[in-house]
């Protein structure tokens, strides 16, 4: 399995390797200016334990780097942080250049949320098509809301999986073809587990644990029967059957102690090509997986 590694740093193509600009997104989006205040080290900072702050944040965020002008989420949906949203979307760009792809991409992403922000960004630094898909249909109400009010009808579309237990099953229709997809899939077995989570993370930054999630989300945002390794297992299994519609399948895994898990999946499945790729996002650190069944991936060197 070939890894690589980010160095712990961001993107060479990330917009946000220096840091927020904050000057520059109060200027995009004025309703920022109320949560900035400086920090510990006299620097422009927000309250990151704040979800009003942190939304406010993302909306400037978007609208800044990425052209979206109109950006909202319903109370208590995932709120996700964008650096590193756009880090996956960048290290994919790579991954198709390495395979030789270049043009009429086409994402799919699992799980897209309320927030949409991965065909957002993928849309704007790209120019890819997107097909954003989620169970929930409050959540798809929302991201399609955020497609008409940015006029993004031609490049990003939703979809609703009907079936909670499935993942490519029912919205990958007979004979479509897509060049990619991607997923942050629920990594927690529980809401208990998914807030303890958030709190250890505090603890070990010196802080005092919040007693709810900063960046929101609703159950099936953070956790699902079995967590993250359930959920693994069933879309690896679940990849075998559209081997032939996708050239790449990818994924995020949090937890890098369910990467044999992965490994073991994807030799069962006869994945042909199998790569791991590191990112990191300060003290933050990840990894997707990516694979393929064609043939003709193997021949390239990625």
């Amino acid at each position: 399995m070939k890894a690589e590694s980010s160095s712990l740093v961001l993107h060479p193509c990330s917009l946000h390797r220096t840091g927020y600009d904050f000057p520059a997104l109060v200027q995009a989006s004025s309703t920022l200016s109320q949560y900035v205040r400086p920090n510990a080290y006299g620097d422009d900072s927000i309250d990151f334990a704040n979800p009003q702050a942190v939304k406010a944040l993302n909306q400037a965020l978007l609208k800044h780097y990425y052209g979206v002008a109109m950006w909202d989420i319903p109370k208590n949906y995932l709120c996700p942080p964008i650096p590193g949203r756009a880090d996956y979307v960048h290290y994919l760009a790579d991954l198709l250049a390495e395979s030789g792809i270049a043009q009429q991409v086409r994402l799919l992403d699992i799980g897209t949320g309320a927030n949409l922000v991965y065909p957002l960004i993928a849309a704007h630094a790209y120019g890819w098509q997107c097909v954003g898909v989620d169970i929930d249909a409050k959540a798809l109400r929302n991201a399609q809301q955020i497609i008409d009010a940015n006029g993004l009808q031609q490049q990003i579309s939703v979809r609703q999986q009907a079936n909670p237990s499935s993942i490519f099953k029912g919205v990958i229709l007979p004979g479509e073809q897509f060049t990619l997809t991607l997923c942050n899939p629920p990594f927690h077995a529980s809401a208990a587990e998914a807030l303890a989570g958030t709190q250890r993370k505090w603890r070990g930054l010196g802080k005092k644990p919040p007693q709810a999630l900063n960046f929101g989300g609703q159950s099936n945002e953070l956790f699902c029967e079995g967590g993250e390794a359930a959920f693994l297992t069933t879309m690896i299994r679940e990849s075998k059957l559209f081997a032939k519609q996708c050239v790449w399948f990818t994924t995020l895994v949090s937890k890098a102690t369910n990467l044999p898990l992965v490994y073991r999946e994807l030799k069962k499945v006869q994945a042909v090509t199998v790569k791991t790729v590191e990112m990191a996002q300060g003290q933050k650190q990840s990894r997707f997986v990516a694979w393929s069944f064609q043939p003709a991936i193997a021949k390239k060197r990625v």
